[in-house]
C-alpha cells in the first residue's frame, strides 16, 4: 500500500478518533516536501554544479531550481546573483513517492542511525531535517560521485499544533528516536 492510500484508509481515521476533528479539512496532511542543498563557493565551477544538479534530479525526480545570492557580503566572498545552492519543492504524487523512498530505503540505509530527532519541529508544526550525505540514496552510483554533499529536508505540514504533527509523522512511519 503507497502512503497516499495509507493516509487516506488508515491515518485519516486514527486523527479523526484522537483529536476529534468534526470535519475532514481540519485533519492535518503532508502539504509539500522542500529539498535545499548550499553549494557555497564550489557552485562557481560549472562542473561542480552540474554534477549537484543531476544528483539533485536523480533524488527528487524533478529538476532543481538554481538559488542565487540576494546581495553582496565581501565577508564570505559573496556577490549579488551569485549562484549559491539548490532547491526542490514537492508535492502531491512525487511528494509521496519521496516521502516512502525517503521512510522505507533511505533512512534505514544511513550509517549508526539511531533515528530522527522529535526536537526539530519548528513553530509552524513543520518538520526539519539534514542528510550528510547523497550516497544513501540507491539513485546515486557511488562510483560517479566527485564530492560527498550534504541537504536539508523539510516537511511542511497544515497542522496547527505541533502535537498533531508528530502524531502525523509517526503514523506514516517516521523513525523517530526514543529521547
Amino acid at each position: 500500500m503507497n502512503l497516499k492510500q495509507q493516509y487516506k484508509d488508515i491515518i485519516l481515521p486514527n486523527m479523526i478518533d484522537k483529536f476529534q476533528y468534526t470535519n475532514l479539512h481540519q485533519v492535518p496532511k503532508v502539504e509539500k516536501i522542500i529539498i535545499t542543498a548550499g553549494l557555497g563557493l564550489n557552485a562557481q565551477n560549472n562542473k561542480y554544479l552540474q554534477n549537484a544538479i543531476e544528483e539533485f534530479r536523480l533524488i527528487s525526480g524533478q529538476q532543481p531550481i538554481v538559488t542565487y545570492a540576494k546581495k553582496s557580503i565581501a565577508a564570505f566572498k559573496v556577490r549579488e546573483n551569485m549562484i549559491l545552492g539548490l532547491k526542490v519543492t514537492l508535492r502531491r504524487k512525487k511528494m509521496y513517492f519521496f516521502l516512502e523512498r525517503l521512510i522505507k530505503i533511505v533512512l534505514p540505509r544511513i550509517r549508526d542511525f539511531r533515528g530522527l530527532n522529535i526536537e526539530k519541529f519548528d513553530k509552524f508544526s513543520n518538520y526539519h531535517f539534514g542528510i550528510s550525505e547523497q550516497l544513501v540514496f540507491p539513485e546515486i552510483n557511488y562510483d560517479s560521485v566527485d564530492q560527498i554533499r550534504g541537504f536539508n529536508i523539510s516537511i511542511i505540514t497544515t497542522s496547527k499544533k505541533t502535537e498533531e504533527a508528530k502524531f502525523l509523522l509517526k503514523e506514516f512511519g517516521f523513525p523517530f528516536n526514543k529521547n
